[in-house]
């Protein structure tokens, strides 16, 4: 704005048009938008095997913004206690705040992150694809490199049976995509420690 009270443009010079007839130049984006700073986690926890746990943990998540890409929960060598294993996705500083918390539940023994650890971490998916005699062996050359099991074969789909490393399988989905996926169903991430060490 000029000292006479009108609006000018930066780069032209001349008065900037309002929203009559032409539109405005939009500011860029900042750069430290909030979705820039989202990130996954795969947190593990140790908990009481009893009703009411899981939606106390689930409302620690939610109260921080943190969206719950997959939950697995099993029984431990001892009944009294579970496993839990949560990839979440949110923004990095609320992380702190959320084993926090969980870490104060009663029923919560321990809470970790093992996002940057060196961990062995599986995840098993069932995978039906369109399959036609034209490409029933492009899908069985694909499903061989990936070592699937197939499960089932029909004239017009193919049911596969894939486990490995969550981003083998994030691969395996983005090739099979192009045969077209009927249904996709996935586990959830399972993980332990390597060696000696604890997982929690």
């Amino acid at each position: 704005m000029n000292g006479n009270g009108r609006n000018y443009d930066s780069e032209s010079g001349g008065p900037r048009r309002g929203t009559h007839g032409a539109s405005l130049k939009l500011a860029p984006p900042p750069q430290d938008s909030p979705a820039s700073s989202y990130r996954k986690h795969v947190i593990s926890m140790y908990v009481s095997n009893k009703p009411g746990v899981l939606i106390r943990i689930a409302l620690v998540f939610a109260r921080r913004g943190y969206n719950i890409d997959s939950l697995v929960v099993s029984e431990g060598h001892d009944p009294a206690f579970s496993h839990m294993t949560i990839t979440a996705r949110g923004e990095e500083r609320g992380l702190a705040q959320i084993l926090s918390q969980l870490n104060k539940l009663v029923d919560v023994v321990h809470a970790k992150d093992h996002t940057s650890d060196d961990i062995v971490r599986r995840e098993l998916a069932l995978i039906k694809v369109r399959c036609t005699a034209a490409n029933r062996s492009e899908i069985l050359q694909v499903a061989q490199m990936f070592q699937c099991e197939m499960l089932h074969l029909s004239d017009a789909t193919l049911t596969l049976q894939a486990a490995g490393e969550p981003e083998r399988i994030d691969a395996l989905h983005r090739l099979l995509g192009g045969y077209g996926i009927l249904e996709m169903v996935r586990t959830g991430h399972v993980l332990i420690a390597r060696g000696e060490e604890s997982t929690y």
